[in-house]
């Protein structure tokens, strides 16, 4: 799998995050962007050590608006490296992780579930379902069967190129 600009991911520009329960609509976008984006109320999360205990077990990047917490685990620090994050609007803490080393774009195909993070998985022609089913598998008649999608293996949700990854790619490109 490569990004839009031709490289193929690593986990140098693209490592595990945790995001405090400041940070959750940032944590969609970073899926989007392929990263392994675990959100504290996601878990069940909401105290500073444990956020810390979890971050420094699974080896993930801890992002965070709260100062306190960030400066308990500062950047460097071998048992759990953290970012402060300044802004309130999700695209400007994109530039603030952009400005951190972090790559913010879209991959050429999605990796990560939005909804819950599990990892999705191709497939190459979506079913046209019936909404009144209550099958996971249901996609709007408009989106077509011949266009590629992608399913959480986690939750069951269906992905698809759409007008919202558009929006989203433009956000992005602003960065």
């Amino acid at each position: 799998m490569t990004d839009r600009d031709g490289s193929a991911p690593s986990a140098a520009d693209r490592p595990p995050v945790l995001l405090d329960v400041m940070c959750g609509k940032l944590a969609t976008y970073l899926r989007l962007c392929g990263y392994d984006a675990a959100y504290a109320l996601d878990r069940g999360i909401e105290a500073d050590d444990r956020l810390r205990e979890v971050a420094a077990a699974e080896d993930r990047v801890l992002l965070t608006r709260d100062r306190d917490l960030a400066d308990r685990a500062p950047r460097g620090d071998p048992a759990v490296d953290a970012v402060l994050l300044a802004e309130r609007d999700v695209l400007d803490q994109l530039r603030e992780l952009a400005a951190a080393g972090l790559r913010v774009e879209l991959a050429d195909e999605p990796t990560r579930c939005g909804s819950c993070n599990g990892p999705v998985e191709r497939v190459d022609s979506l079913e046209v379902g019936d909404p009144s089913a209550d099958r996971p598998e249901y996609v709007p008649d408009d989106v077509g069967s011949e266009r590629p999608g992608w399913r959480c293996t986690e939750c069951g949700q269906w992905f698809w190129k759409g007008g919202h990854w558009d929006d989203v790619a433009a956000r992005l490109d602003e960065i």
